[in-house]
C-alpha cells in the first residue's frame, strides 16, 4: 500500500510551525546587533543593525564566556554520558533481569520524578559543602550523572528492542553479564542511547536552577550562570544580554547541525525496530 502524499496545506502548517519555532532564535540575533537604546523605542527593530560584533565582543569579555563555555561541554558532555551509560545499565536490569522486588523498585525509581527539584536544595548543598565542592563543576555533574526518566526510557525501550531469546542465547554460548551488555545490550540500544544523550545534553547545558547555586561567576561558572553577570547596571543592557544568549545557543546549534541526522536516523531505526 503506497503511502499518502502530503498535500499544500501539510506545507502550509509546517512552514508556519518552522517560522514560529525559529523566531526566537531570529528575534536574538537581531536585539544583539542592535543598540540597548533602540531596542527600548517602539516599535522594537525588525531587521538586524550594525552592532552585533562590537555587542558579542563584549558579552564574550563580561561574561568570560570562553571558560564558561569550556565548562558547560564539559558538565554537560559527562552528564550526557553518564547519563546514557547508567540510564542503560538500568533500564537492562529492569526490563531483562530477573530478582526480587523488581517492579517495586522501578516503581519507586518512576515516583522520584514527581517530586519537585527544589526539595532536594538544601540537604544537596548541605551535602556539597560538607565535601567542600562548592564552586567546583563535580558539585553540579555528580547530582545528575542518573535520572529516572533516563532509567524508565531505556526500559521501555529495551523492552520491545531486546528480545529474552537473545540475551539466553548469549547466556547459553557462555557469555557473562558484562559480554551481553557490551556485545547485546548496547548495540539493540543504540537508537535509544543517542536520543537520551541528546535531550540530556540539551537539559544539562540549558540547567540553570542547581548550577546557579552551587557554582559562581567568578569561580567555575558554566554558561547559564555566566550569563546572570551580563548587562547588569541601573540599566540593564539588553542587547548584549541577547549577545550572551546568543553566543550560549550558538553551540547547542552546531550540536544538532552535526549529530542531528544521526539522531533522526537512530528514532527511525528505533520505530522500525519496535
Amino acid at each position: 500500500m503506497s503511502g499518502r502524499k502530503a498535500g499544500r496545506g501539510t506545507y502550509v502548517v509546517l512552514a508556519l510551525f518552522t517560522a514560529g519555532s525559529l523566531f526566537p532564535l531570529l528575534w536574538t540575533a537581531v536585539a544583539a546587533s542592535r543598540s540597548n537604546t533602540r531596542l527600548a523605542q517602539s516599535p522594537p527593530p525588525f531587521w538586524f543593525g550594525g552592532n552585533l560584533w562590537k555587542n558579542l565582543s563584549v558579552a564574550w569579555t563580561d561574561a568570560n564566556m570562553g571558560t564558561a563555555l569550556l565548562n558547560t561541554t564539559l558538565v554537560a558532555g559527562t552528564v550526557a554520558a553518564g547519563t546514557v551509560l547508567f540510564s542503560t545499565l538500568a533500564g537492562f536490569a529492569f526490563a531483562r533481569l530477573r530478582f526480587r522486588g523488581r517492579n517495586r523498585l522501578l516503581l519507586v525509581v518512576v515516583a522520584t520524578m514527581m517530586i519537585p527539584p527544589q526539595l532536594s536544595v538544601v540537604p544537596l548543598y548541605m551535602m556539597i559543602a560538607k565535601l567542600s565542592w562548592t564552586d567546583h563543576l563535580q558539585a553540579v555533574v555528580l547530582p545528575a550523572l542518573v535520572s529516572a526518566f533516563g532509567v524508565f526510557f531505556m526500559r521501555q525501550f529495551l523492552s520491545q528492542a531486546l528480545p529474552p531469546e537473545l540475551v539466553e542465547a548469549a547466556r547459553v554460548d557462555g557469555a557473562n553479564t558484562l559480554r551481553v551488555v557490551w556485545h547485546v545490550v548496547f548495540p539493540a540500544a543504540r537508537p535509544a542511547m543517542a536520543v537520551l544523550g541528546m535531550l540530556t545534553f540539551v537539559m544539562a547545558w540549558n540547567d540553570f536552577f542547581w548550577p546557579v547555586i552551587a557554582l559562581t561567576q567568578n569561580g567555575s561558572p558554566t554558561v547559564q550562570v555566566a550569563l546572570t553577570g551580563l548587562g547588569r547596571g541601573y540599566i540593564p543592557d539588553q542587547s548584549v544580554i541577547m549577545a550572551g544568549a546568543l553566543l550560549g545557543t550558538l553551540p547547542l546549534l552546531l550540536v544538532f547541525v552535526l549529530f542531528g541526522r544521526q539522531i533522526v536516523g537512530g528514532i527511525m531505526q528505533g520505530a522500525v525496530k519496535g
